[in-house]
C-alpha cells in the first residue's frame, strides 16, 4: 500500500526531473513516462525480486516487528521508498542527476514509557548517499540501510534516528508469501492500477537496540514488505487501513481496506491468510470484516484515527481484537510534505473455531489527517 503514498508524496519534485534508467521491454504495458504497469501473469523470482525494480515507478521496501530485552518490549519500522522520476529529457551521466528520490522512516515504539519515536529524510541517489541496487538486494539512505547477507539468506538492517539506533538480523521461517491473484494486487479496477507485492511474514529477529544511553540485546519477531508497480490510488480514495498479525498458532494474516471519500469500501481491497505451511489463500473483500472499536484524536494534528478493531474471517471462524500498545504511534514525514499517517504496534488476542488465539500485529492508517 505504501507505493501510493511514495508516489504521492514525490508529485511537487516531477516538473523538475531528468530522465533515468533502461526502458522495460517493448513488449511491457508501458505508463505516459514509459514506466512499466503491474499486470498479470507476474512470477517471482528470488533473490532477484528482492532487489529494485527501476522499470517501475514506485518502490518500497517496509519492515515492522516485536522486539524484546529483558522485561522491555518495542515495536519497530524500517521503510525505504523510491520514486521514479519522470523521464522527460535525454539520460543523463551526471553524479548530480535525479533519476529517483529515496525516502526512508525509520521509528520505534518503546511500551514500557508509552512513547514513539521516529526520523524521516529524503536524499536523491546522488555520490552513493542513498540508492537501490537493482543486481542485488541493497536499499540504503545515509546511516540507514536493509541488505542481504552474504548466507544470501538473512536480512541486515541498521536505522539511526534521534534518541535510537537498531542492528538488526532478520532470518525468514516461511517462503514469501505472494499476495493477489496471478502474481498481481489489484488495488482498483483498470488494468495497471495493481502493485506485485509479497511478504516475509515471520522473520526471527535478534540483534542490539540503542536507546538513549543504554545498548540493549533484542530478540523478537519481524514482517517484511516489497511492494513495486507504477499506478497511484485512483480519485475519490481516500486512504487505507492495513493491517499484519502473526498468530502463536504458526499464522499469518494480512488485510487492507481501502477506503472511498464516500465513506465506503473499495470492493477489490483484499487481504491473504498465511498458513502454517507457508500456503497463501488469497481473501477477496468479501471474506473479511474490519470494524474499529473506538477513536484516537491526535494531540500533534486534531486527526481522529480508529483505535483498535475487531478483525473477523467468518469462513474461517476467526475472529481477532486488535489493540494498539501505545495510542500515539502518528508520524509525520516531513521529508515527504508533511504527509501524516499512523502506523504502529498492536497485541491481538481472539478465537480461532473456538480456540483461543494470541499475537502481535502492526496498523497502518492513512488519509485521516487533512494536511
Amino acid at each position: 500500500m505504501r507505493a501510493a503514498l511514495a508516489l504521492a508524496l514525490a508529485c511537487a519534485w516531477l516538473l523538475c526531473a531528468t530522465a533515468a534508467g533502461s526502458p522495460p521491454p517493448v513488449s511491457a504495458p508501458l505508463d505516459s513516462d514509459g514506466y512499466r504497469l503491474a499486470v498479470p501473469p507476474y512470477t517471482f523470482a528470488f533473490p532477484r525480486d528482492h532487489a529494485s525494480h527501476p522499470q517501475f515507478r514506485t518502490e518500497w521496501w517496509y519492515y515492522t516487528g516485536h522486539l524484546a530485552a529483558g522485561g522491555r518490549r518495542f515495536g519497530y519500522e524500517l521503510t525505504f521508498f523510491r520514486v521514479g522520476l519522470p523521464r522527460v529529457h535525454a539520460a543523463t551521466h551526471s553524479a548530480w542527476a535525479v533519476h529517483d528520490l529515496m525516502f526512508v522512516h525509520a521509528a520505534l515504539t518503546d511500551e514500557a514509557h508509552n512513547r514513539f519515536l521516529y526520523r524521516d529524510e529524503v536524499l536523491r541517489p546522488a555520490l552513493g548517499l542513498a540508492g537501490a541496487d537493482s543486481t542485488r538486494y541493497r536499499v540504503w539512505l545515509g546511516d540507514s540501510r536493509a541488505e542481504l547477507a552474504p548466507d544470501g539468506r538473512t536480512h541486515a538492517l541498521h536505522a539511526a534516528a534521534p534518541g535510537f539506533a537498531l542492528a538488526l538480523a532478520l532470518e525468514p521461517g516461511k517462503a514469501p508469501a505472494v499476495h493477489g491473484e496471478r502474481g498481481v494486487s489489484q488495488k482498483t479496477s483498470g488494468a495497471g492500477n495493481a502493485s506485485q507485492y509479497y511478504s516475509l511474514t515471520r522473520m526471527a529477529t535478534e540483534g542490539t537496540l540503542a536507546l538513549g544511553t543504554d545498548t540493549l540485546a533484542v530478540t523478537g519477531t519481524s514482517w517484511m514488505d516489497h511492494e513495486f508497480g507504477s499506478s497511484s490510488l485512483m480519485d475519490g480514495n481516500a486512504g487505507w487501513d492495513w493491517f499484519s498479525v502473526q498468530l502463536d498458532d504458526g499464522r499469518e494474516l494480512m488485510l487492507y481496506a481501502l477506503r472511498r471519500s464516500d465513506g465506503s469500501i473499495e470492493p477489490l481491497s483484499a487481504g491473504s491468510l498465511i498458513e502454517r505451511d507457508g500456503r497463501v489463500r488469497h481473501l477477496a473483500r468479501s471474506a473479511f470484516r474490519i470494524t474499529a472499536r473506538g477513536r484516537w484524536t491526535s494531540p500533534h494534528t486534531g486527526a481522529v484515527y480508529p483505535s483498535g478493531w475487531r478483525l473477523e474471517l467468518p469462513g474461517d471462524r476467526l475472529d481477532l481484537e486488535v489493540t494498539p500498545r501505545v495510542r500515539d504511534q502518528e508520524l509525520i514525514a516531513r521529508a515527504m510534505g508533511g504527509i501524516v499517517y499512523w502506523e504502529g504496534s498492536c497485541s491481538v488476542q481472539g478465537t480461532s473455531r473456538g480456540t483461543p488465539v494470541v499475537g502481535e500485529a502492526y496498523a497502518e492508517l492513512t488519509g485521516y489527517a487533512k494536511r
